[in-house]
């Protein structure tokens, strides 16, 4: 067993294979609405797996079996949540982004709100982003440092620069596609690991169910008892997975860039609603991947023990599969990571351009040159994740965690002001932007003074906005928009 040469033919060809398949997409790619929003031909079941493949990232892969192997399916009950919160965006946000021609998520707000307000969720959604994205850049140097043995920086460069290619080169097209063929690569590629632990295991999946009962009851999935400190109980996964959903697919740029693909309104909503039992499936996968690791080590306790959660299905990838298919699942474990980092090169070139160069640096200028700026600033971004990356080697909690964390402090504000935009008829800008204070004042107080567990973020920053952003707008009238009025 272990990682031998022709597991490196096997990723290595993967890596080449995948990189000119999204390439030959660049020759489609002549004006902004060919490369940000794929021209609107995309079918709505790519973009559908698409929009699962942007949100898993490699932190899904790595991370969900942890959590599992350390604890039970709780983890799910935030699922729950993500999938109710496809209907709420189906339903209130969708019809609003097609209402007009618009590129990313913040023109919405400046039709409703006003430019200044766009500036601020657009500014609030690069470094956001960024900074997640840097987290789930060094998550790929957890797997390729456990299992190829390689430093940080190359691992890092390697990944990078070939997902920076195919991205340059073909846009929002390519990244979709690609999205497509390295879901179905990485869920195979679990699957086929899950079921050689399985086959390995004295009684197969009659003891794997054992072990996880005997060993703290890891099946249970409900925790009905409520407590503001637990993370993974039904309450708090399924408010807190409905509002961290809301905003991470009704606000951020990486989702709704997909949503606004569709070739209509009826697609991308058929879209969303069957990304969320796709990602349903794919969670459940992960995690009971973690119970059949967690009864596999019980019969074949680790060389070394674990120091980090994150290690523990890398290190069976590498230890535990026989040649030709480690290099297979190694292949699926970087589809996932390309699938992310590709979403986000394009999501934060597209924000950068439309909604700072283009409005203040070059209002009126030919499309060739808006590609080319395009194209100049999804390698910048590049540049940007392998810098976080870098930093983010000195962290030492779970990087699934650790992201979500990090998304979830602005998304509270964030689905806030988009909701105060699409729901009410009275409030100003201005009164958005107060609201947005609070909103992350309040989170950081909680976060600082309390040990409120991390899924309620979103909830209390989006509520404490709305509120006191609608307020606000009812003590000091100002020059609310009807949203009719808007689009």
């Amino acid at each position: 067993m272990g990682f031998r040469w022709i597991d490196f033919v096997v990723v290595g060809a993967y890596l080449i294979a995948i990189t000119l398949f999204g390439a030959r997409f660049g020759k489609r790619q002549r004006t902004l609405h060919d490369y940000f929003l794929g021209g609107r031909r995309l079918p709505w079941w790519a973009i559908a797996f698409s929009v699962v493949s942007a949100e898993t990232s490699i932190l899904t892969i790595i991370s969900t079996p942890g959590i599992a192997y350390s604890t039970n399916l709780n983890f799910l009950q935030l699922v729950f949540g993500y999938v109710v919160a496809r209907f709420v965006v189906a339903v209130i946000l969708i019809p609003r982004y097609f209402a007009g021609e618009i590129y990313t998520a913040y023109q919405l707000i400046e039709q409703r709100f006003g430019r200044g307000l766009r500036t601020l969720t657009a500014a609030l959604f690069l470094v956001t982003r960024a900074l997640a994205e840097g987290v789930r850049v060094f998550a790929i140097s957890i797997v390729v440092g456990v299992i190829l043995k390689t430093g940080v920086l190359p691992s890092v460069l390697i990944i990078t620069a070939l997902t920076l290619y195919y991205t340059y080169r073909g846009g929002l097209t390519a990244v979709i596609w690609t999205d497509v063929i390295q879901l179905f690569i990485y869920v195979s590629g679990t699957a086929v690991a899950l079921g050689l632990a399985v086959s390995r295991i004295p009684g197969g999946w009659p003891e794997v169910l054992n072990l996880a009962t005997l060993g703290g009851d890891k099946l249970a999935l409900f925790n009905f008892h409520f407590d503001w400190h637990v993370p993974y109980q039904f309450w708090s996964g399924l408010i807190g997975g409905l509002f961290l959903s809301c905003a991470s697919h009704g606000t951020d740029q990486l989702i709704v860039q997909r949503l606004l693909a569709a070739r209509s309104m009826r697609e991308s909503q058929k879209a969303i609603i069957a990304s969320g039992v796709i990602v349903l499936a794919q969670f459940a996968l992960f995690l009971f991947a973690g119970i059949v690791l967690f009864a596999f080590y019980q019969h074949n306790p680790p060389a070394e023990p674990f120091t980090r959660p994150d290690q523990i299905f890398p290190r069976f990838v590498a230890s535990q599969l026989p040649t030709g298919l480690a290099g297979l699942v190694v292949a699926a474990i970087l589809a996932a990571a390309m699938a992310n980092l590709s979403a986000a090169f394009n999501s934060l070139a597209s924000s950068s351009v439309v909604d700072f160069y283009k409005p203040f640096l070059r209002p009126a200028t030919d499309e060739g040159h808006y590609l080319r700026v395009s194209r100049l600033l999804t390698l910048m971004w590049g540049g940007v994740l392998i810098g976080i990356a870098l930093l983010a080697q000195q962290l030492h909690t779970s990087v699934l965690e650790l992201a979500l964390t990090i998304a979830s402090v602005p998304y509270g504000c964030m689905l806030g002001i988009f909701l105060l935009g699409v729901l009410t008829r009275r409030t100003s800008g201005g009164a958005a932007v107060l609201g947005a204070a609070a909103g992350l004042a309040v989170l950081l107080a909680v976060m600082g003074l309390t040990s409120v567990a991390w899924t309620w973020y979103v909830a209390i920053g989006t509520c404490a906005t709305f509120f006191v952003g609608l307020a606000v707008s009812y003590l000091f009238p100002g020059r609310g928009i009807k949203p009719a009025d808007c689009g």
